[in-house]
């Protein structure tokens, strides 16, 4: 009969690849775990794991044993969750990944008030690129992630937040200050600063200037950057333009907002939504973490029809 724990163990040898971080994360020796995880393959009648590959992979079978292994365990969490919520009873952990270009503007918007609220949640909060939060919530490393979407992604579900613009910003010098008229067309230039490759929000501005290849090309000097609030800085000083979200100019000095510029012809947005995996367990603290968010925002951030969500997939 197979047991939850020989569950837990093939799932924790999938997510890291290597018996010995596994057995440390189930807190058991690795002899312990790999007997534990020969015997189930043994009374299966099936390999689970290749171990002649380095790191281990599982086998076409074993694959499919682990879905339905990690089903089964997010099944069973089910029930800890409604007794939970029968005795009233909010805590647990919950593990974050949010995207570098949403973290610094939204995080300080809502976290202190979800930890006071909710003290008995130990949150864990991580920067990752929107690649790296969808492969782990695939193999459960985070519960949920911060990002932009829509991401056409069969196994994770999407819970819309909010619709931030999508805006310009550019030096005092730039010919396109003085205009009283900025359109989409004006800013396909080299001159647009971009994030570098593995951002969404990179994608995002490419779809929205329908231009690839040319950005970067006539700037002082070749930079690809992780960080909008780098590029802000580059442009104070170096001249240039580039696309920043809403949010980053919540909290910004009213000299810096000189910089923001809207677009005559369009308002594009991005839609910023909480994803998990179909089979989330913890249900009752992703609503609760959705909720807080939410009421952080300012109304208009909430309204979807004010603009035209803008694709990066």
């Amino acid at each position: 009969m197979i047991t939850l724990t020989q569950l837990e163990y093939i799932v924790a040898v999938d997510t890291f690849r290597h018996f010995g971080k596994a057995a440390e994360n189930c807190f058991i020796t690795q002899p312990t775990l790999s007997m534990q995880i020969k015997k189930l393959e043994e009374d299966l009648e099936v390999i689970i794991f290749d171990r002649s590959k380095q790191p281990l992979i599982p086998t076409d079978v074993g694959r499919r044993i682990i879905e339905q292994a990690r089903i089964t365990l997010q099944e069973s969490q089910k029930i800890n969750n409604i007794i939970k919520e029968h005795k009233n009873l909010i805590s647990g952990e919950l593990k974050i990944g949010i995207i570098p270009t949403l973290a610094p503007y939204l995080l300080p918007l809502f976290i202190g008030n979800y930890k006071r609220k909710y003290p008995n949640i130990n949150i864990k909060v991580e920067e990752l690129t929107t690649a790296n939060i969808i492969d782990r919530l695939n193999r459960d490393l985070i519960d949920v992630g911060i990002l932009v979407t829509p991401l056409h992604e069969d196994r994770i579900n999407e819970k819309p937040l909010f619709y931030e613009g999508m805006l310009l910003y550019l030096h005092d010098d730039h010919a396109l200050a003085q205009n009283p008229v900025i359109k989409l067309k004006d800013i396909a230039t080299p001159e647009l600063w971009l994030l570098s490759d593995g951002h969404c929000f990179r994608d995002q501005v490419i779809n929205l200037c329908s231009f690839k290849g040319s950005a970067n090309s006539e700037l002082p000097f070749q930079f690809e950057a992780g960080s909008l609030e780098t590029i802000m800085n580059i442009i104070d000083k170096e001249g240039g333009m580039t696309i920043i979200p809403e949010l980053a100019t919540l909290g910004m000095s009213e000299a810096r907002f000189e910089h923001v510029r809207t677009f005559s012809d369009s308002n594009p947005l991005r839609e910023v939504s909480l994803v998990f995996s179909r089979h989330f367990a913890k249900y009752k603290l992703i609503d609760l973490l959705w909720k807080e968010i939410v009421a952080s925002m300012p109304e208009k951030l909430l309204q979807k029809n004010r603009g035209t969500i803008v694709e990066w997939r």
